[in-house]
């Protein structure tokens, strides 16, 4: 895996994410194991997921998702992008 740089304010945020998947897999009773093993990622791998970690491909992220239930949660990305918008209707002004 290439270690990817994350300033620290946002590496927070994927620490944040990590502890979210974590959480939504004990609620489904669900061991790592057998979440990697469905998410077809070595442990390894998952271990790396509930922790955040940037070296992570979106890939591996994605099927853990989905094995949860939560596929959908990745449309969420990027979806409400105010910022663009605003850059966008100052460009049609």
């Amino acid at each position: 895996m290439k270690k990817q740089v994350v300033l620290p304010k946002f590496q927070v945020l994927m620490e944040q994410m990590g502890e979210n998947i974590k959480l939504a897999r004990k609620r489904r009773k669900l061991t790592a194991v057998e979440v990697a093993e469905r998410a077809d990622i070595a442990r390894s791998t998952f271990f790396f997921v509930e922790k955040g970690d940037p070296s992570v491909a979106m890939g591996a992220y994605f099927n853990v998702l989905r094995v949860l239930n939560l596929q959908d949660d990745f449309l969420k990305l990027a979806a409400d992008d105010i910022f663009g918008r605003k850059l966008q209707d100052l460009d049609l002004l």
